[in-house]
């Protein structure tokens, strides 16, 4: 361990300022990249978990890199920058364009920029000044997810489509309808935002209620409809159901009572309703009792397998345009899981994944000299794009709560 960590804690000082970039053309302020073929865009949640992680790095080396502090709050004002009329913010911009299928409708930034900007906030000390002159769209971009992405039978939120969902091909969402997944990860998400906005307008002096409302009926939405007490799990839902028609004569006798139909497809953002303090204390022992610590499922050498290994539609592949999010390791799962295990007292399984994943980096450094996109679960080998960075340095993180020592978090 202490070998590995030594690696980890020297390849990221000397290379976590290669994801930093001037402003050019449509990004107007300095940004952060998640590093190798994505060397000149900014991400939506990658910008956001990229800035904790490397705070860590910062911290550990008593190094506030001026230069990189600049960049967290130039990659808020970036997205706000670029907002259209009807509230939507891109995935991703590049200096001469905004992402692909954008300007058709589809997908938007995920609900996750409030909780950037709450996260500077908190780290300067309550500071939330520079806010100020764009809180109106940032009300607007949550506004607009409250307005479009919203299931009214049930309080849960959807995606419009299966465009670049952050998790890319998930099969609850993947290849599904328009508007028809409930995604538990896209609960998750939101379930925080609000409470970010909350955060933000109490500290400007606005009227939250609106926000902080919402976020409590979100959570009971999830709890009732998300939470499947026969297998002790988190799942997205279907709500891709026809409506209910009195005059349907061979319905009209018994209609149906439900409003959307779990999705029992066990997928790692289950254990996301732990990250976000979504579920109780009795839900999660189960699940990490009955799904976490698995082996046939969840539970892998070197991390949580973001598809569980009994699904059919397991598979550790090299991809692009998705992604593969099908059972491979990523540096961003094995995080957020083993912040959820922390937070909810798993101290020793929160201990075993922090080795597992500072092995996992370890050995990928030791042998290439730098991180790749994914992995193996169970040999740790590199499967796809070699000099990735981004939420990968969050390995840091976890080794400063390993050793004691205070750790960053998201907000």
């Amino acid at each position: 361990m202490q070998k590995y960590m030594d690696y980890i804690r020297d390849y990221s000082k000397n290379t976590y300022t290669q994801m930093v970039r001037e402003p050019s053309g449509l990004l107007t302020e300095p940004f952060i990249v998640p590093g190798s073929c994505y060397s000149n865009c900014l991400w939506d949640w990658d910008s956001w978990l990229t800035n904790v992680a490397v705070r860590q790095i910062m911290m550990d080396n008593d190094d506030y890199n001026p230069e990189f502090i600049r960049c967290e709050k130039g990659c808020v004002i970036n997205f706000l920058n670029n907002i259209v009329e009807d509230g939507r913010i891109p995935i991703s911009i590049l200096p001469d364009k905004v992402g692909d299928f954008f300007e058709e409708g589809r997908t938007f930034h995920k609900p996750c920029l409030a909780q950037h900007a709450a996260f500077i906030i908190k780290t300067n000390e309550g500071d939330a000044e520079w806010i100020l002159p764009y809180i109106e769209k940032l009300q607007k971009f949550v506004d607009t997810y409250m307005e479009i992405c919203r299931h009214e039978p049930t309080g849960l939120y959807f995606w419009p489509d299966d465009l670049a969902i952050g998790v890319d091909n998930d099969p609850c969402t993947f290849y599904r309808p328009p508007k028809s997944s409930a995604s538990i990860y896209l609960n998750c998400f939101m379930y925080k935002e609000l409470l970010s906005m909350v955060y933000i307008c109490d500290l400007l002096g606005i009227e939250s209620d609106i926000y902080l409302k919402e976020a409590e009926n979100l959570k009971n939405a999830i709890r009732e409809h998300l939470w499947d007490d026969r297998d002790g799990f988190y799942y997205s839902a279907d709500l891709n159901l026809l409506p209910i028609n009195k005059n349907d004569l061979l319905h009209s006798g018994a209609p149906r009572h439900w409003d959307c139909l779990i999705q029992r497809i066990g997928v790692w953002s289950g254990f996301l309703a732990m990250w976000a303090g979504i579920a109780t204390k009795e839900q999660s022992e189960r699940m990490v009792k009955e799904h976490l610590l698995n082996k046939d499922s969840f539970c892998a050498d070197y991390g949580v397998c973001t598809l569980a290994k009994n699904e059919k539609m397991y598979c550790i592949v090299k991809t692009g345009n998705p992604s593969c999010w099908l059972g491979p390791i990523w540096g961003i799962s094995n995080w957020m899981c083993f912040k959820g295990l922390v937070d909810y007292g798993f101290t020793n399984e929160a201990k075993e994944l922090a080795e597992k994943t500072i092995k996992l980096f370890g050995k990928d450094i030791e042998q290439c000299g730098q991180m790749h996109e994914y992995y193996h679960p169970d040999t740790g080998e590199a499967v796809n794009n070699p000099g990735f960075q981004n939420w990968n340095l969050f390995v840091n993180n976890m080794i400063a709560w390993y050793e004691g020592r205070k750790y960053i978090k998201e907000f």
